[in-house]
């Protein structure tokens, strides 16, 4: 069944309620640090208030309570930046099980209502059907725009389905998430080039065997690298690497597909990420030395893949990018495959930080909104809780 969409919906008169993923991070004094999450659903609020919805309850989750409520978690900042982007007023409630939400629902001058932090409740990662049952009784309509926690079986994005059969849509960032995806996932054109970096080959085990059925070239750098190079009984000093990844990389070493696989001809090293960079000249990494970014030759190996690319997906960076030391190969890649003519799809919480810090998030075909659910999306051959959902609905 295909999902259905809010471009194809009449919104006129309608009480909409919208799951977003407003989980933006904080500085200590409770302001928003990136806005990207919250202004990737602006799209989405204008068009069903221009199609003249009569209200609009917004609701998220911030952070991680512990299924009660904690200052530091509430939306209000989320609220008071919606509001000023808006420029109409946007009430939070006390509580997203507030008995006045009710009222508000009648006032006339309240356009748009934003939910207290789900996660306030413990029944929203229960996905608790009494507690879905009640954030459906608020509206209409229900949209998903929340790619971001998708993966997620909680009652706002999973069990909230079942009460609005034939009246539960997808917005515009879950639907630009999917065509991406799904472009990467079911018709990648040729060739087929993955970058995957970050830390243990266990995370990524189901992504890197669901990319090597498809993929002409998988270049790995990271952390991850490690453990297939000491696979290859090649020497990585004291870099990250478990006795559970070295067993998983021989496993995948040892498969047809394993000439796919490209990994650092030449490492950034160091005693520890505070101290001086060296550069091997080699694969091998001395005993006393730790791995924290690819080397040149190793850049400008995978540049030149790169600009031969037909589709791109780049998760994870290549290195301890957060120290200037060694962020030359994550921000080299980042340049590479701005630079590239394929289409080009970035997931994973590192790497959009990387393409961001780089400035060069907009030269990217989609930067992901969604890490976790992006790489599960393709692990799952195009599946997930809340897209499902919104396909089929649930019993």
């Amino acid at each position: 069944m295909a999902i259905k969409y809010i471009n194809d919906f009449e919104f006129e008169g309608k009480k909409v309620i919208c799951r977003f993923d407003f989980n933006v991070p904080l500085d200590k004094d409770g302001k928003i640090t990136d806005t990207t999450r919250i202004d990737s659903t602006l799209e989405t609020i204008k068009f069903i208030l221009e199609k003249g919805a009569s209200k609009l309850i917004l609701m998220s989750h911030l952070g991680r309570p512990k299924g009660a409520p904690e200052k530091k978690y509430s939306l209000e900042p989320v609220a008071s930046y919606l509001a000023d982007k808006l420029g109409v007023e946007v009430v939070l409630t006390e509580s997203c099980l507030d008995r006045g939400i009710k009222t508000l629902l009648t006032l006339p001058e309240t356009k748009i209502i934003l939910l207290e932090n789900l996660r306030f409740h413990a029944e929203e990662e229960a996905n608790d059907h009494e507690f879905a049952k009640r954030l459906a009784s608020y509206a209409d309509v229900y949209v998903n725009d929340a790619f971001g926690t998708a993966h997620r079986k909680h009652a706002s994005t999973y069990g909230i389905n079942a009460a609005f059969k034939g009246k539960a849509l997808a917005g515009f960032l879950l639907q630009k998430e999917i065509a991406a995806l799904d472009q990467v996932l079911k018709t990648p054109k040729k060739p087929f080039v993955a970058v995957m970096g970050g830390a243990k080959v266990a995370d990524k085990i189901k992504i890197i065997e669901e990319l090597l059925r498809s993929v002409d070239s998988l270049l790995i750098g990271g952390a991850m690298a490690y453990p297939f190079l000491k696979a290859r009984g090649l020497e990585v000093g004291k870099s990250l690497c478990s006795a559970e990844d070295v067993k998983l990389a021989k496993a995948i070493l040892a498969t047809g597909a394993a000439s796919k696989i490209r990994l650092p001809i030449d490492h950034i090293v160091s005693t520890n990420p505070d101290s001086e960079a060296n550069t091997t000249n080699n694969e091998s990494i001395p005993e006393e030395m730790m791995g924290l970014d690819i080397g040149p030759a190793t850049l400008d190996s995978y540049a030149h893949t790169i600009a031969g690319a037909a589709t791109i997906l780049w998760n994870g960076p290549m290195g301890f990018f957060e120290k200037f030391n060694f962020n030359k190969g994550t921000f080299g890649i980042a340049k590479a495959i701005a630079s590239s003519k394929a289409f080009s799809v970035v997931g994973g919480g590192d790497s959009v930080a990387a393409v961001n810090e780089a400035g060069l998030a907009d030269q990217m075909s989609h930067v992901s909104t969604g890490g976790g659910a992006s790489l599960e999306y393709i692990e799952n051959g195009g599946s997930l809780p809340g897209i499902q959902a919104l396909r089929f609905g649930i019993n």
